[in-house]
């Protein structure tokens, strides 16, 4: 058996208990021997998670469920085999129970045909939906569930006391989940998302790619006005709510005008 290396009380990341990165971050979240999983990442290194979870003595028996953050494929391509394995159920937002139920290769970007990328997304039961507010009981630990969509209309984040268990909405770095129109991405529903964050008095954050770090006011402010600022990019496309520049074409189209060094 391994010595547990919890990384809060009653929370392990298993990726920190293996030492050494397996794939997107792992949590076992635990009260005695009941305990759940939040994520589990590719099917290849279902196992080694399995296995880790075995030598730290965690009965299978007593995992209550597996939880899906969101829908990609970073991070729930091994829900069916883990289910297989763990005999447990699978629990996630409503607005990710279609694609995982019907392994919709598309919106959980399991298949990128520009990049010539193609993964299998086995597809899983989801027996339990959970929303904003709910709160999923580990023995006498109450996770709260926050819908916090913007990287996807389904991710989720998980308050256990002053820790966040924070999905891909925020990085150490300030970087934030991908943002990108095939898997429901939102920009508006990104701020607001980092806003409540923000706003909270959770004081640590604990993402899903990457190490924890504290909830920094000023690391949020700078990235919530970077994401503010994608609403008027061409770069994000659709998910933009306008394009100032066409706005200043259509008045240079109208005078007549060329730049200063063309003009005439």
């Amino acid at each position: 058996m391994l010595t547990r290396k919890p990384i809060f009380p009653g929370i392990i990341e298993l990726n920190f208990q293996a030492g050494e990165v397996l794939g997107c971050n792992v949590y076992l979240v635990y009260d005695g021997d009941e305990w759940i999983l939040i994520d589990i990442g590719y099917e290849e290194t279902v196992e080694d998670f399995v296995e880790i979870i075995r030598q730290i003595d965690f009965p299978f028996s007593r995992c209550k469920t597996l939880v899906a953050t969101h829908a990609d494929v970073d991070h729930i391509q091994g829900l069916a085999k883990a289910k297989q394995l763990l005999k447990t159920s699978v629990t996630a937002h409503p607005n990710a129970v279609a694609p995982l139920q019907s392994g919709d290769t598309l919106i959980t970007l399991a298949e990128i045909a520009a990049q010539d990328l193609k993964m299998a997304m086995p597809p899983v039961e989801i027996e339990n939906q959970v929303n904003d507010g709910d709160v999923i009981e580990v023995g006498s630990l109450k996770v709260e569930v926050w819908h916090t969509p913007g990287h996807t209309n389904s991710q989720l984040a998980f308050r256990i006391g002053d820790v966040l268990l924070s999905g891909d909405n925020i990085y150490r770095d300030g970087c934030i989940g991908a943002i990108d129109a095939h898997h429901g991405s939102d920009i508006k529903a990104f701020v607001s998302s980092l806003e409540r964050i923000r706003d909270s008095d959770v004081k640590w954050l604990a993402p899903s790619h990457g190490p924890i770090f504290a909830n920094d006011r000023e690391l949020l402010d700078a990235t919530i006005q970077r994401v503010r600022g994608y609403l008027k990019m061409a770069d994000f496309g659709t998910l933009a709510e306008s394009w100032p520049l066409m706005d200043e074409w259509d008045d240079e189209v109208a005078a007549g005008r060329l730049p200063d060094g063309l003009a005439k």
